[in-house]
């Protein structure tokens, strides 16, 4: 089969996360925004968000540019003076995203995390329905890691795994890692004039591993061998990547106009790969629907409480539960959206009566369609 142009990727994409690194977004020599850049990004933005695609940015900045504003000496800054310049970068870092999209009339909303988030469990669906939410609601979260709270025991690290983490999460099509060299090449490039540029990885090897060297920026944490690791989680969560040269205006629209580039092309796509992994999770319990619940589950749709005749097992908000009809008929795998106990208490019931029941608002949903192998 042909290989896919970056075009023809991106036109089938439906979310796409776009991760930019501090040096694409702050000038090196005077510790400014690149205003124009980030001007230029953001009619990238408004052309994909034309076409119907939701668009999540996860973006370095807050540090660089606190930095600056509180004029801390050049180097390595101490992890407090470095917690200090990200609460200060924060606020400009936000605003400057609100300020360059809001003449799109696209709304944007900012959302700060750490590695901790991801490894909870209860932190990891809570930031995934926040994302949901507002990728629903037409807006664009600028995610960012939360360098004001973040230890060197809790942190990403990097902004390219964290991109990856995103795309995963949100279940993306498309993660593009804007850097400062166009894809990955068979040695350095800037030391041997023998490497060769590979415009496609289909498997993470040890050999492709061992291509990527560790080179940074003035601002960014991250090298190629970072860029590899996000590589294999995004193909492993059936996400297309790319790393492709950012420092350029409109560095989208490069890409669609075929800018050289890397593509890591997982072998299947998110929503496929994402089904394949709930089925093989391990049931804690049992939800039983009744007919007309499960006529709609198998048409799409998510289950609403009013389905539900009973509740098996004891299991928790985002563990695996087993969809059946009363007879015993599996209909699906799932990952349920309450624990046992909360959606005993609310089987049967409308989806407006959820929050007197509970004494507090809650999802109106029981299992949303996104969570269950289909």
């Amino acid at each position: 089969m042909a290989t896919l142009t970056s075009a023809q990727i991106l036109d089938q994409a439906k979310r796409v996360v776009i991760k930019i690194g501090s040096a694409l977004l702050v000038d090196s020599a005077s510790s400014k925004l690149r205003d124009d850049w980030l001007v230029a990004l953001a009619t990238d933005v408004a052309d994909l968000k034309a076409t119907g695609k939701d668009v999540i940015i996860v973006s370095s900045g807050s540090i660089a540019l606190g930095r600056a504003v509180l004029k801390l000496p050049a180097g390595a800054l101490s992890l407090e003076q470095a917690q200090a310049a990200a609460a200060v970068g924060q606020i400009r870092l936000a605003r400057a995203y609100q300020e360059v999209l809001s003449p799109h009339s696209i709304e944007t909303a900012q959302i700060l995390v750490t590695l901790e988030d991801s490894e909870n469990r209860r932190r990891y669906l809570n930031s995934r329905a926040t994302i949901g939410t507002l990728l629903e609601l037409g807006v664009v979260p600028i995610v960012n890691e939360n360098d004001t709270v973040a230890t060197d025991e809790i942190r990403f690290g990097d902004n390219d795994r964290l991109g990856a983490q995103v795309a995963s999460m949100a279940n993306a099509d498309v993660l593009v890692l804007l850097s400062d060299v166009d894809g990955l090449y068979t040695a350095n490039p800037r030391v041997n004039n023998d490497a060769q540029h590979l415009e496609n990885v289909t498997e993470i090897t040890p050999e492709v591993e061992a291509m990527a060297g560790d080179a940074g920026s003035t601002f960014s944490r991250g090298g190629m061998r970072t860029k590899i690791m996000a590589a294999k989680a995004a193909m492993h969560a059936g996400c297309a990547m790319t790393i492709a040269k950012g420092d350029i205006l409109r560095p989208i629209q490069a890409l669609r106009d075929g800018a050289k580039c890397t593509w890591f092309t997982p072998s299947g796509a998110p929503g496929i790969a994402r089904k394949r992994w709930i089925s093989g999770m391990k049931p804690k319990g049992k939800i039983i629907v009744d007919q007309g619940a499960a006529i709609a589950l198998r048409r799409g749709n998510s289950l609403l409480p009013a389905g539900v005749k009973s509740v098996e097992g004891n299991f928790q908000r985002g563990e695996a539960v087993d969809i059946v009809t009363p007879d015993g008929t599996a209909i699906t795998r799932a990952i349920a959206g309450y624990g046992a106990e909360q959606a005993a208490k609310i089987a049967g019931c409308q989806s407006n009566e959820i929050e007197t029941i509970l004494g507090q608002p809650g999802r109106a949903v029981m299992v949303h369609h996104d969570d269950m192998a289909m």
